[in-house]
Formats: structure tokens, sequence, C-alpha cells
């Protein structure tokens, strides 16, 4: 591409990127809603992998009896033992999914997965699962073909509009709150799929807005 048709790409992304970094909202916290519809029928024990501030495990708290969250990040797992200091229910470790022994009735993986060895990740989720208990993932693809591109264009159109409905005054200052660690994902939803395939079959999986898609699955038994 020459520079001088370049430069307006680069102005409207520049500009997309100031205007969505002032009326910032939270694209995973958008489907906590959705994994909370779709809790199994026994609920006593959750574990949320990559809590994170702990936003969702405050929220399985208290339609479980018991919920665990984990993180490799010490300050995401100080502020979720912060947040959860009134439920005497939850646990926060750096436990890995490999040291742990189930049944658990739920697994949430919320933008995490793509931190993870995505193979492994589910065998172990799989291991750890009782029979009707179920896997809800919130994940994150690069886009492969142009299905995925047609989602991207949307997303990116929709953003803004979001983000000043949901936050119509621009964001001061700094965010106190510790960074949540971000990384970009390597593999894309096709491939999920494909490694899915033999681990957890019949997944169901679907594309979001916002850059996101969303796995459903439960253990047969």
């Amino acid at each position: 591409m020459k520079p001088s048709e370049a430069k307006p790409v680069e102005r409207v992304i520049a500009g997309l990127d100031a205007f969505n970094a002032a009326h910032p909202w939270n694209h995973n916290e958008r489907l906590h809603p959705w994994i909370l519809r779709n809790l199994p029928d026994r609920r006593e024990r959750a574990l949320d992998v990559g809590c994170g501030r702990g936003v969702l495990l405050a929220e399985l708290a208290v339609r479980f009896d018991a919920a665990h969250g984990t993180d490799v990040d010490a300050p995401m797992r100080e502020a979720a033992r912060q947040r959860c200091a009134g439920l005497p229910n939850v646990v926060v470790d750096d436990a890995q999914l490999a040291e742990l022994d189930g049944p658990y009735d739920l697994i949430t993986m919320v933008a995490v997965l793509h931190h993870l060895d995505a193979a492994e990740s589910l065998r172990q989720a799989a291991r750890l699962l009782a029979p009707g208990g179920r896997l809800l993932v919130v994940g994150v693809a690069p886009p492969s073909g142009p299905v995925d591109l047609l989602w991207e264009i949307a997303s990116l159109a929709l953003n803004p509009v979001v983000g000043f409905v949901k936050h119509p005054r621009r964001a001061s200052g700094v965010d106190p709150r510790p960074p949540v660690p971000v990384r970009d994902a390597g593999v894309s939803l096709d491939e999920l799929k494909r490694i899915a395939g033999d681990i957890v079959p019949g997944a169901a999986f679907r594309r979001r807005l916002f850059f996101r898609h969303t796995i459903s699955w439960t253990m047969p038994g």
C-alpha cells in the first residue's frame, strides 16, 4: 500500500483506538451472563481458571457450594481475594490444572485458553469434570478467513457505539487496579475446533461480536 493510501486508514485506526480508550468497556464481562445462564444442574464445586480480579468467581460463589479460582498472576489473585473476602466458600490460588483433583460441576475459562496449551488444557478439563459437569469457555482467536474478517469488521464498527452507551463520560486518569495480563491469540477458531474434536466431542462453538467466541461442552453421563 502506498503511503498516501495508508495514512487515512492509519488515522481512522488511531481515532478509533483513542475513542475506545476514552469510553472503555469489558468485552469479557459482557459474556458473564451467558455463563450464568448455562450452569449445570448440580452445583457443588466450580472452578474458574484464570480468575483474574474475581468478578465471575464472586458470581459463582453465590450459586455453588464451593468456588475455586486459579490464576498465575499474583496481583490478579490478590484482587480476586479482596473481591471475595466476604465469601467463605471461595479459594483463590495459583494451582495448575494438572495439579487439581476433581470432580468439578463447572469449569470456566474466560479469555485464558489462548494463554495455555489448548489441547492439554481441554484434556485436563475433561478429566476434572463430573458426569453432567459443564465446561464454558469465552475465548479469543485471530481471524483466519472471510467469515472471521466480517465479524472483526462488525466488531470494530460497533465497539465505539457500545463503549459510548455504556461509558458516555470520557474516562479520566489511570485505572488504579492491576493490569490484566494480555497475550495475542495464536490459534484460529477453525484450528481450535479441530483440536477440540477428539477431546471434547460435540462441543458447541459460537462466534461472538467484539472479538470473542464461546465454547460449551457437557461431560457425558
